[in-house]
């Protein structure tokens, strides 16, 4: 009995005496959140069945604020929260193409707010309480507005739109983890799905060739969803400082033998490695009709190329160095390339006789490179997280082969190649460069796992590019120029520490950046003339898997 009772005891000094749980989720809260991600409005076609087009990619950017409360029953929590963001989000694509002897539309929309309303069920886990995973779900909506701009109908006639401008309640399904900090703050990583019907909006007349007439005003209606990632901070309210341990001390109970990862140190510290990206990239340029100094709309459209499908592989080599004050320096730098993708070539030219034209092309030896550099300060940090703010610069180029051209519309021979005709028919280089701002936060959910996210608005793009057309009867190129606009840059890590240094993790990443449709291009053969209004975006986005060493 005497050897039985002293091995326990002896078992029992090898280990921390904790308390079930310490940390209390109950209570109230208020913080704020920024975000990234991208959505979709979608176009019904009064006219038809499409060739092509009634769905629009929207590259999003939110910022807002959430107030909620929550329950904790043992382990479960249960809460309620409301929150609300503006939006910084705008894209734009074909719409009403049901023929093509109709003058299609150019459809844009704009999102600028949303708001939530939802429950939450979450479980706290970790030996202290202080991680807690949870579910929402609720009711949302939105604030959407946009224009149906009918593209160039050659001159003679008026050019119409509708506008748009409405809210919209949806629904909202969400999942998220909230790490403890202090006992009066936290920090949150959250995906949210929205969804909204809509309402049926205007659509304007428009002209139609053979027999020539004008189609009437009719309606569409639309809908839209989004996928959005955001990083919140929360301050709890009536928070009791001693009924949770300091924020350096150990979440997890361990051996007293055991030495696990300490992340963040007090010191410099320096974490470096690889990452493996999967991903898809676009790229859409519009073309105006619309000379420069005109008054109308440079939404209406004679050419647009849309390059999409683009699946790449990229290998990349990543740094972060951080200081004992909390000064941080960090960077990524990738280079990758694909060989799929297809690209649409559009053009309105009803002067021709040509209301509608569109033609696709595969999309071959395709690059891109890219690179991020960023200097920040965390304003929260301890042993087990660090959040803080960054400022830097994004570059990302793109260059890729056009092959062989596939009428979508008739006539047939517009291509001036037969269909099994693989030969090179163009290419398209582009260079974007944007200065960022972003937050970025790090949390310990374990004593192995972690979790990091990084959020950055791009508040200025400067963009060039140039497009070769090689199937005319005479070799002409296209120079292209943008800047203004904006961009969104988001990415999410979940790694487990293998050893004490070493770490593997699997993340995603959504890159978009785009002009001011007040952009402009160039078309050049013997010499360079202006083509008017432009319009450029681009989006690459994907799974990575991230090898790394940590050296304090």
């Amino acid at each position: 009995m005497a050897i039985a009772t002293t091995g326990t005891a002896m078992a029992n000094l090898g280990r921390e005496a904790l308390p079930p749980s310490v940390w209390n989720w109950s209570g109230g809260y208020i913080g704020g959140h920024v975000g990234g991600g991208y959505g979709r409005t979608s176009f019904t076609n009064p006219f038809g069945p499409p060739i092509y087009g009634d769905v629009v990619d929207i590259p999003s950017f939110v910022a807002g604020g959430q107030i909620g409360y929550n329950w904790q029953n043992n382990s479960w929590v249960y809460g309620l929260e409301l929150d609300a963001s503006a939006a910084v989000a705008s894209g734009s694509n074909t719409c009403l193409a049901a023929s093509d002897l109709i003058v299609s539309a150019n459809c844009n929309a704009a999102p600028n707010l949303f708001a939530t309303g939802t429950g939450r069920i979450g479980y706290a886990f970790g030996s202290l309480g202080q991680t807690l995973a949870y579910l929402k779900a609720g009711a949302a909506w939105q604030n959407n507005r946009g224009d149906i701009v009918n593209n160039f109908e050659g001159g003679d006639l008026p050019q119409e739109k509708t506008h748009f401008d409405y809210g919209q309640v949806g629904g909202v399904i969400g999942l998220g983890v909230e790490q403890a900090l202090t006992p009066s703050w936290s920090v949150n990583v959250e995906y949210d799905y929205l969804h909204f019907g809509g309402p049926s909006v205007a659509t304007a007349s428009t002209a139609k060739l053979s027999p020539s007439t004008i189609l009437p005003a009719s309606t569409t209606s639309l809908s839209s969803n989004y996928h959005i990632g955001k990083i919140g901070l929360n301050y709890h309210f009536g928070a009791d400082p001693e009924a949770a341990p300091k924020s350096d001390s150990p979440l997890h109970a361990r051996s007293a033998g055991s030495v696990p990862p300490i992340p963040y140190t007090s010191g410099w510290s320096f974490e470096g490695g690889s990452r493996l990206w999967l991903s898809r990239g676009r790229f859409q340029w519009d073309q105006s009709a619309v000379p420069y100094g005109w008054p109308e709309d440079p939404s209406i459209l004679i050419s647009r190329l849309t390059y999409h499908a683009l699946d790449g592989l990229s290998g990349e080599v990543f740094g972060r160095v951080d200081s004992p004050w909390g000064v941080f320096l960090k960077s990524s730098l990738g280079i990758g390339f694909f060989n799929k993708g297809k690209s649409n070539d559009e053009d309105w030219l009803p002067h021709e006789g040509y209301p509608y034209l569109n033609t696709r092309s595969g999309e071959s030896n395709g690059r891109f490179a890219y690179y991020t550099a960023d200097a920040g300060y965390d304003v929260l940090r301890s042993t087990n997280y660090k959040i803080g703010g960054f400022i830097g610069w994004a570059y990302y180029s793109q260059s890729s082969d056009s092959r062989g051209c596939v009428p979508l519309t008739n006539p047939q021979d517009f291509c001036r190649i037969k269909p099994s005709d693989d030969r090179i028919v163009g290419s398209q280089d582009t260079q974007w460069n944007a200065p960022r701002i972003g937050l970025s936060a790090e949390t310990m959910l374990t004593e192995r796992w972690r979790l990091n996210a990084d959020i950055a608005y791009l508040p200025w793009t400067d963009f060039k590019g140039r497009d070769n057309h090689l199937l005319r009867k005479k070799t002409t190129f296209s120079e292209q120029h943008g800047n203004g606009g904006g961009g969104v840059q988001v990415e999410g890590l979940l790694s487990y520490f293998v050893t004490n240094n070493i770490s593997l993790g699997v993340g995603g990443r959504y890159w978009a950046m785009w002009t001011k449709k007040e952009a402009d291009s160039a078309d050049c053969g013997n010499g360079c003339g202006s083509l008017g209004f432009a319009n450029y975006s681009m989006e690459r986005w994907g799974t990575f898997f991230q090898a790394s060493y940590k050296l304090n």
